[in-house]
């Protein structure tokens, strides 16, 4: 067990947790995203899915337990690693060199996953809270209805675009990344792995954004 701690601690053990905790959120990032644009189908489909969602309630605790045990790791050794970074690069290197060796993308990567940290952390309290422990809406299931009312503040639903735009920025380099890590970077290939990256970086951003968006134009906003 020793070996596979030291291992694990190494950089390249930490880049492995970092692709392997990557990719699993990019695949529930899909699932999520799938579940929320039934909102685009009404009232009835969404609250149907949601109250749906509550009959495997002990299931989804499951999901939900493991999902944190995977963000906690993601975020964990993301700083373990870029501290790493910093210390190993001297700052005079940084500034004259980071521009030539690396793109916009992966010089804020802990830049826009702190943006992302403080997003989901609003948007837990907003969604998953009421979902979970009740509201004036939630309690009646009229899940549907609690999101629209939620989406009307144009503070919220401004910084839930604005959120998902930096989304996208990083989940554009952290797609790259992860098959970096696993060796699947050979230039025959890596060019179609970096477009399918920004193709589903772009299609979460769009996806999740559009989703203000549509309530505060059928909806109005205050």
């Amino acid at each position: 067990m020793g070996w596979l701690l030291e291992s694990l601690n190494s950089s390249l053990g930490k880049k492995f947790i970092m692709a392997v905790t990557g990719i699993c959120l990019i695949l529930f990032l899909i699932i999520h995203l799938i579940n929320n644009l039934t909102l685009f189908l009404g009232p009835e489909v969404f609250n149907n899915v949601v109250k749906n969602l509550e009959t495997i309630k002990p299931l989804v605790r499951v999901v939900e337990v493991i999902l944190l045990l995977i963000f906690i790791f993601h975020i964990f050794n993301g700083i373990r690693l870029w501290i790493e970074n910093r210390q190993a690069r001297p700052e005079r290197y940084a500034v004259n060199g980071s521009s030539k060796n690396a793109d916009v993308f992966s010089r804020t990567m802990v830049q826009t996953g702190s943006v992302i940290f403080v997003f989901l952390v609003v948007h837990l309290q907003t969604f998953w809270y009421a979902f979970n422990f009740g509201s004036p809406l939630t309690d009646l299931h009229k899940y549907y209805e609690f999101v629209a009312d939620s989406f009307k503040s144009y503070a919220y639903s401004g910084f839930y675009i604005a959120a998902m735009i930096i989304l996208g920025v990083h989940l554009n380099h952290g797609f790259q990344s992860a098959f970096q890590t696993f060796g699947w970077n050979h230039k025959k290939y890596f060019s179609f792995i970096k477009i399918l990256g920004a193709v589903y970086s772009i299609i979460m951003a769009v996806g999740f954004g559009s989703i203000p968006v549509y309530f505060l134009f059928f909806y109005g906003g205050n």
